[in-house]
């Protein structure tokens, strides 16, 4: 066992590795330095071997009365952690006293949507426009949220992911894997039509830009924010709220919470439960008054 460090020579040591070993970002390395060194306000720069769990414990109880967030203790709490599980490794100290230490709880987020009049909107406005690229953002922003993709999941979508005889997307998720997901007959329609005006390029993706190559993600969120401006839509909106938009009104409908699960490629359950929670209204025809272009056709 090696003579054991101050706070502040265990910090100082840390934030090298940080920067020199693992290449953190100056915004990480700051973050780190600001947290740790709350500890070490609060209980002055002792040595390794004096910090005992009932001083984390009282610190973090004593930034809890002073007005401090939930989220903020527990990452306070997970820098401090990070740093003693360095110093065990340098064998500064025998074993990390804050493993085991649980913060508060934390409220649950809930996922914020977006009433359907108003993704009926973004959609009818791009349809409104009479060129190829307004069929592109309407076919895509109906895929996010007919379909309820992640927007890497859109643009990362390729010719042959599509099957247009079963209505039917192959889409690549998080930890490249695989699933079948379904389009509802106005996503269908739209996409359809974008792929029958959409330039010729060599380019295999599915959503391409005006250079011809594959549309970015910001690309896409820049595009929402526009047309949000344009249709009178809440300009809050990212391709995020479509795919939350899309799981709560497909339980307000009555689907099992499972088949949302699968849909949208959740590995738990319990991420998708999030839903459960939120309170909206029944929605009967969502996919209809979602897609102007297939209430049309319904219509002739």
């Amino acid at each position: 066992m090696t003579p054991s460090r101050t706070l502040s020579e265990a910090l100082a040591a840390f934030i090298t590795l940080l920067r020199d070993v693992q290449q953190a970002s100056p915004h990480t390395i700051s973050a780190y330095q600001r947290d740790i060194g709350q500890l070490i306000g609060h209980q002055g720069d002792i040595s390794l071997a004096s910090l005992k769990r009932e001083h984390i414990e009282q610190w973090m109880v004593d930034a809890y009365g002073a007005g401090r967030s939930p989220a903020t203790i527990a990452r306070r709490l997970a820098a401090v952690r990070s740093m003693l599980d360095r110093a065990v490794q340098q064998e500064w100290c025998v074993a990390n006293i804050a493993v085991g230490i649980r913060p508060p709880k934390q409220a649950q987020r809930l996922p914020r949507t977006l009433p359907v009049e108003q993704t009926a909107r973004l959609i009818a406005e791009q349809e409104g426009l009479q060129d190829c690229w307004a069929a592109r953002d309407a076919g895509l922003i109906a895929v996010l949220y007919g379909c309820g993709l992640r927007v890497g999941e859109s643009v990362g979508l390729n010719s042959d992911d599509i099957n247009v005889t079963e209505a039917e997307l192959r889409v690549l998720g998080k930890g490249k894997k695989e699933r079948i997901v379904p389009m509802p007959e106005g996503a269908c329609t739209l996409l359809n039509h974008w792929l029958e005006v959409r330039p010729v390029s060599a380019e295999i993706a599915v959503f391409i830009n005006q250079r011809g190559t594959r549309l970015s993600t910001r690309s896409v969120q820049r595009m929402l924010k526009q047309r949000a401006l344009v249709s009178g839509a809440d300009v809050s909106v990212t391709p995020h709220r479509l795919r939350h938009s899309f799981a709560s009104h497909l339980l307000a409908g009555g689907v099992d919470l499972r088949a949302i699960q699968e849909l949208l490629g959740h590995a738990s359950l319990t991420t998708t439960e999030r839903y459960a929670h939120l309170d909206i209204n029944q929605i009967t025809r969502i996919y209809d008054a979602s897609h102007p272009r297939a209430r049309r056709k319904k219509d002739k």
